[in-house]
């Protein structure tokens, strides 16, 4: 990693992007630099928001900065890895990862960010250092957890599946308890949505909402290849990727919140709105899309999974904008998901059945809207596909999006573009098919799992077109 020198701008200059950090936060902004440095909170808070401080790029000079005279910071060491990763500096992440370890022992999320690279291989010292952390009674559980997952990914590395799904199961009962999930809520707002969302409801209510071709939604599950198709479209001259944007999810609490609609619920918000509020709200969105945007291309693709749930918003105030479902087999979309710690979001993911139990819901709702919707609305996307002939997928979805083919599209590996998901070093290499019957070697205890998909298992099973199971 490239040496941080007291060359570097001194921290003074930094201080605009922390002065904006601290407003936002409601903090004084006449505190110096230094100080706000060395208070944990704002440490943390630096290290789950990378972006913040101007872009990756602007970030990573800043951390660098940072770095240079608050060396000894492991929560900034931390903060750093995760920008040089997103910007696919890879070895460079490593050495930062490395030194938040060595100044922060028991940190577990830096050890999971080294397993989460999946290109990293732990050595015997290292694992040894894991298991010595994981008998400390007064571990935070924050660090037991990501160490569980680190392990089970260096289990897994050493074809030792029992011990690795043990690891794996371990942290996930850990985040469980703490986000709570609740599956019987989503399956009633689930059956709610196909209720008040029928044909008859889109068919009056056509023509309104903004006008603009510019967002392209890819939803569906994590883990089943959302991060790859950014990937590929980004490639394309006329689009970029921005990432999981949460202007959608933010926009639906405050229809709720505004329209009394009850907690976690607004589909009757979206109901009433009238045409005026329909357009009103597209432009906001593309607005606030905006700001994540660096490059002037007409389209520009938002692949946050969960807005499958918001098919009906983007349909009434986005009326022109793609949808793309991401699909894959529910088994390995299923144990992929479980294995994975997710920094936010994605509480169902924490528990066998509970992901079951939430992928017939994702496909149960989305076959609503594949039968209520115009034919041909909603573009399915198999991964299975995808590895099996690139190509001809690859033309199906830049027709789909009304876009001329483009051979960069399937040389994706070599866009250089900044990727913050788990899957930032997958989709730079060239499809690889050893993931596609991976979640076998872990069959024999997913059995919950298997359980809850019940017919959405089956119906994969049986057909694997391009028609939801």
């Amino acid at each position: 990693m490239r040496a941080l020198h007291h060359d570097q701008p001194p921290l003074a200059e930094v201080w605009p992007e922390l002065g904006h950090l601290l407003t936002s936060t409601g903090d004084e902004v006449e505190r110096s630099p230094a100080d706000v440095l060395a208070e944990p909170s704002y440490r943390d808070l630096l290290a789950d928001r990378p972006g913040l401080l101007g872009g990756h790029g602007r970030a990573i000079e800043n951390y660098e900065a940072l770095l240079a005279d608050q060396p000894n910071q492991p929560k900034l060491w931390l903060a750093f890895g995760h920008a040089l990763r997103a910007t696919g500096r890879r070895d460079d992440a490593v050495a930062a990862y490395h030194r938040c370890i060595a100044l922060s022992p028991c940190s577990g999320e830096a050890y999971w960010s080294l397993a989460n690279l999946k290109t990293v291989s732990f050595s015997t010292g290292e694992k040894e250092a894991m298991r010595a952390q994981l008998v400390r009674t007064e571990l935070r559980v924050e660090d037991r957890l990501h160490l569980h997952y680190a392990l089970g990914k260096a289990r897994e590395d050493a074809g030792k599946f029992g011990e690795a799904f043990e690891h794996y199961a371990a942290g996930a009962g850990l985040r469980r308890a703490q986000v709570g999930y609740d599956a019987p809520a989503t399956t009633t707002r689930m059956r709610r949505a196909k209720a008040l969302f029928h044909r008859s409801f889109f068919t009056r209510r056509a023509g309104a909402g903004s006008h603009s071709t510019a967002p392209v939604f890819v939803v569906g599950l994590p883990r089943s290849g959302s991060t790859l198709i950014e990937q590929i479209l980004a490639s394309h001259p006329a689009v970029e990727g921005v990432g999981e944007l949460p202007e959608l999810m933010d926009m639906a609490r405050g229809l709720a919140r505004d329209r009394d609609a009850g907690p976690g619920d607004y589909f009757e918000a979206v109901a009433a709105l009238s045409g005026d509020e329909r357009v009103a709200l597209g432009e906001r969105y593309v607005e606030a899309a905006r700001i994540h945007r660096r490059r002037s291309r007409p389209f520009f693709v938002d692949k946050m999974p969960n807005n499958f749930h918001h098919i009906a918003l983007i349909q009434l105030i986005l009326p022109k904008a793609k949808i793309i479902d991401a699909r894959r087999h529910p088994m390995a979309a299923g144990f992929s998901a479980f294995k994975q710690h997710f920094a936010r979001g994605h509480g169902f993911s924490y528990d066998l059945g509970d992901i079951g139990r939430y992928y017939r819901d994702y496909v149960e709702l989305m076959a609503h809207f594949d039968e209520v919707l115009p034919s041909g609305r909603i573009h399915r996307m198999l991964y299975e596909d995808l590895v099996e002939d690139t190509e001809r997928e690859v033309r199906r979805l830049l027709d789909y999006c009304g876009l001329p083919f483009e051979a960069a599209c399937l040389r994706f590996y070599e866009n250089d573009r900044v990727v913050r998901t788990a899957s930032s070093e997958q989709v730079r290499r060239p499809i690889f098919r050893e993931g596609l019957d991976h979640w076998r070697r872990f069959e024999p205890w997913l059995a919950p799992l298997k359980d809850a998909l019940g017919p959405s298992l089956r119906s994969w099973a049986i057909r694997r077109d391009r028609d939801p199971p």
